[in-house]
């Protein structure tokens, strides 16, 4: 697990065994993410998307708590994978780092209850799975506009952007912030440290009532 640079977000950097047969790797281990973050993903659910060259999905996040933290790979054609930092009052508050995700190096992102995640198609029929610690919950997940200026992310050029109409109706990292939408670093914080906690005296995730919207 390799740190991004934003604290909560890594990414997985597989060996993988190849022969003539194919290959084989392990695109998730559950030591290796408890080592890194003091806590495990608690998984709830596994998502799969099919992506048209150009598709630009996010930047999507949850409420915290509970919040939704991923862990997401691509298993077919190649993907731009972005992590933002939306949490208001963190030190590296609007940052931003990227990562390819495809299929020949096998790389995994993981990003913590809290953090934005969004990424392009660089291909047709890219396939991304990824894990995720909380079930979909519409009345708590939001988004920010993937090409807000304000964010400035280097998306790779030569390629038309094609977003969802939710997408594209996203606010802007200011509208977001003004509307009282983003999660606080301070909130984020205390979340991961009741994690960690739980996660070291064996009482498991924090019980979050489920919102039904």
């Amino acid at each position: 697990m390799r740190d991004m640079g934003i604290e909560g977000a890594w990414v997985m950097e597989p060996r993988i065994f190849r022969d003539d047969r194919g290959s084989f790797h392990e695109w998730f281990r559950a030591p290796d993410l408890h080592e890194a973050a003091g806590y495990g993903l608690g998984l709830a659910q596994a998502n799969c998307s099919v992506s048209a060259r150009g598709t630009l999905r996010g930047v999507h996040f949850a409420d915290v708590p509970p919040g939704q933290a991923k862990y997401v790979t691509c298993v077919r054609g190649a993907v731009l994978d972005v992590v933002v930092d939306l949490r208001t009052g963190s030190p590296t508050y609007r940052a931003w780092e990227a990562v390819r995700l495809d299929d020949r190096e096998h790389r995994a992102v993981h990003l913590a209850e809290g953090l934005g995640h969004a990424f392009m198609a660089l291909t047709d029929d890219a396939t991304v799975v990824y894990l995720c610690s909380r079930g979909y919950a519409p009345a708590r997940e939001h988004g920010v506009h993937p090409l807000d200026p304000a964010l400035g992310i280097d998306w790779p050029s030569g390629i038309t952007p094609l977003l969802s109409g939710k997408d594209a109706a996203a606010p802007t990292l200011a509208e977001a912030e003004r509307a009282g939408l983003l999660p606080s670093y301070e909130a984020c914080a205390r979340w991961y440290a009741d994690l960690r906690e739980r996660a070291a005296d064996g009482t498991g995730a924090p019980r979050v009532p489920v919102s039904r919207g």
